[in-house]
């Protein structure tokens, strides 16, 4: 599927992401991916509804929904490249994946944040129902 607005697009072809800028960021970039392996990134696009931001050929921006695709879904590895924030890009990335056909009547979507919690709210998004019934077990490094 493609979306088009203002000279950019959105897409989940994965034939269109762009491995390079999409470890770069998260392994360079992001405070949640700096130690992920190329080799784990590229497994977990692999198997993640994958959508790709791209302004002329070129990604510019990038998110995943790890999801049965019948109750649940986590949305991880949201970025929009810093020459291009600024342009709202995050929250039409957020309307498409939102949006999507193959993404709807979930029992629950999760994700984690430190610092976007106004734009996710806009989707939806809020503090966990049930605290009290999550657990996990993360990494000595997971952010």
């Amino acid at each position: 599927m493609e979306w088009e607005k203002n000279g950019y697009s959105i897409s989940t072809d994965r034939e269109q992401l762009q491995i390079e800028v999409i470890h770069e960021y998260l392994s360079e970039e992001s405070y949640w991916a700096r130690e992920r392996l190329r080799a784990e990134t590229e497994t977990a696009i692999e198997n993640s509804l994958c959508f790709g931001v791209y302004e002329g050929g070129s990604q510019v921006g990038f998110a995943r929904v790890v999801t049965d695709f019948a109750t649940f879904a986590y949305l991880g590895d949201v970025f929009i490249l810093p020459g291009h924030q600024g342009k709202e890009l995050g929250k039409w990335l957020m309307e498409v994946i939102i949006g999507h056909p193959d993404l709807q009547g979930f029992r629950r979507w999760v994700l984690a944040t430190r610092d976007a919690h106004k734009l996710y709210e806009k989707y939806g998004f809020t503090g966990l129902k049930h605290p009290e019934r999550w657990m996990e077990k993360a990494a000595p490094n997971a952010y």
